[in-house]
């Protein structure tokens, strides 16, 4: 039996390798796909693409589900937002092609993972709108304490959510680094996991389809976190 086969946004970013000086290259950090693929599955990786960000069918029918990865803050325009002077980075055609693929994944009910700023992708394509600067809310700057370095914290997750069910406990320890995070939440959207430090938002879900999870930590960087092995079952059953 084929393996299924797992889109994986990616990132557009400088990087200087070989003869290549601060190009512009499409990055993905190596543990999403070892995460894909030591659950069993084929990962493929999907740059920002203007014709899918027109017509997603086109790419999402070869996929068996779909991973938005964490990478450079959301343009505070996809949201109906004014730029906050923190916010910084911003590719709005990575944002299209994500949000349109997260939007028409969601029509589909193809299973779904959003991870960090896959998350915030996953809410504002619902509706939803982002907090650009979390510490001006919470006070703190313990979701990414250090520039390059990831954050350890806790989180509690709500009994019986299929952020529950798929990370196979309702507390553990994460990795995180990010600034933004959940404003108001987008349609059919739910909260599922909170960071025991502060409240803020770390999981949302969409109840309504068989697999369509954010979660704002890090699953892939923690061989013990269960979370894209839950992705990929759930494709399995399918």
């Amino acid at each position: 039996m084929a393996r299924p086969l797992v889109g994986i946004c990616a990132a557009v970013e400088p990087a200087s390798f070989g003869p290549w000086v601060d190009e512009p290259a499409v990055l993905l950090p190596l543990g999403y796909a070892r995460a894909v693929q030591g659950a069993g599955a084929v990962a493929a990786l999907l740059p920002p693409d203007g014709a899918i960000a027109d017509s997603p069918d086109e790419l999402l029918d070869r996929l068996d589900a779909l991973v938005i990865g964490g990478g450079a803050d959301v343009d505070p325009a996809s949201h109906r937002s004014e730029a906050h002077p923190e916010t910084v980075g911003t590719n709005p055609e990575r944002d299209r092609f994500e949000i349109a693929l997260a939007s028409r994944a969601l029509e589909r009910d193809l299973p779904l993972l959003g991870i960090c700023r896959g998350m915030q992708v996953l809410n504002v394509a619902t509706g939803g709108t982002l907090e650009q600067h979390l510490p001006d809310r919470v006070g703190h700057e313990g979701h990414r304490p250090v520039p390059g370095a990831w954050a350890q914290h806790d989180v509690r997750i709500a009994p019986g959510s299929l952020a529950a069910r798929a990370a196979g406990t309702e507390r553990m320890t994460v990795s995180s680094h990010h600034h933004q995070g959940v404003a108001e939440l987008g349609r059919g959207v739910a909260a599922s996991a909170w960071s025991a430090e502060d409240d803020e938002v770390e999981a949302i879900e969409l109840g309504e389809r068989s697999f369509a999870l954010g979660v704002l930590w890090h699953p892939e960087e923690d061989p013990g976190d269960r979370i894209v092995a839950s992705l990929i079952a759930r494709v399995a059953k399918r």
